[in-house]
């Protein structure tokens, strides 16, 4: 006997549909106020959602890498899931900097990188390697802690100090021993980028590497960063050189894309 199969009207699907996607949201807006992550039950008390409905959302979300383990514990945070939704939202600027990245790169026979802030985070979204056998290489997508890299602390240099304690920790995660781990040191540093226009790392995210960084503005006010990052043999004695080369690369960008 053929069964009878009771559908819910298409616009209370509809409706279902937006409520997962709002809530999913508010997760992701609350994981990205709490870089070190977050427990399902502080999650659940933040958006005011029953642990259950949290449990099922952060799953489904885990599963498109938008978010990930934060520790051992159960604490999750914001993925590189979002990194590549990221990129996609840049084509127009990575685009039109794409060719003076270029010129750059031949101009100093150096690696030259492209990225934006994510939260706490450098997000790459364009990379010219150098044509050298001993180079520093990253790639598109990747994400790095933006306190410790040159491009990172650039983009980090053009916000206040109330957004920096906000979105910075006290303490902050060590990669190498040269990496600066106090905030309150960060934003010392910060301000002495401001001043002169350049970042500077020195072998703060790897061992060996270091890098130069400064930032660009498109006519929108939209931010990026461009960095030079080399092996420290090439980086110590040369710096002069590359901060005046990067300075006038960007100072060309920014005329181009009607900031300047």
């Amino acid at each position: 006997m053929p069964s009878i199969e009771m559908s819910r009207p298409s616009g209370t699907r509809d409706q279902s549909g937006v409520q997962v996607i709002e809530r999913a949201a508010r997760i992701l807006r609350e994981l990205a106020d709490h870089p070190d992550g977050l427990s399902l039950a502080q999650i659940a008390e933040r958006v005011d959602l029953a642990r259950s409905t949290v449990h099922r959302l952060v799953g489904a979300l885990e599963r498109e890498r938008f978010v990930v383990a934060a520790s051992r514990n159960g604490r999750v945070k914001l993925g590189p899931g979002l990194a590549t939704l990221a990129v996609a939202a840049e084509p127009d600027l990575v685009r039109e900097v794409h060719p003076f990245l270029a010129r750059l790169s031949r101009e100093i026979n150096e690696t030259v990188d492209l990225g934006v802030l994510q939260h706490d985070q450098v997000l790459f979204v364009d990379h010219i390697a150098a044509p050298r056998r001993l180079r520093a290489v990253s790639s598109v997508g990747s994400a790095f802690p933006a306190h410790c890299p040159a491009n990172g602390k650039a983009l980090l240099a053009t916000l206040s100090e109330v957004e920096l304690r906000r979105l910075l920790p006290p303490r902050l995660e060590r990669l190498t021993p040269n990496t600066i781990t106090d905030r309150e040191q960060l934003l010392e540093e910060l301000e002495a980028v401001r001043r002169e226009g350049i970042a500077y790392d020195r072998e703060e995210h790897t061992i060996g590497i270091c890098g130069l960084g400064a930032v660009i503005r498109d006519a929108a006010g939209r931010l990026a960063s461009i960095s030079i990052p080399l092996p420290g043999q090439r980086f110590t004695g040369n710096e002069q050189r590359l901060a005046e080369t990067l300075l006038r690369t960007c100072h060309r960008i920014d005329k181009a894309l009607g900031s300047a």
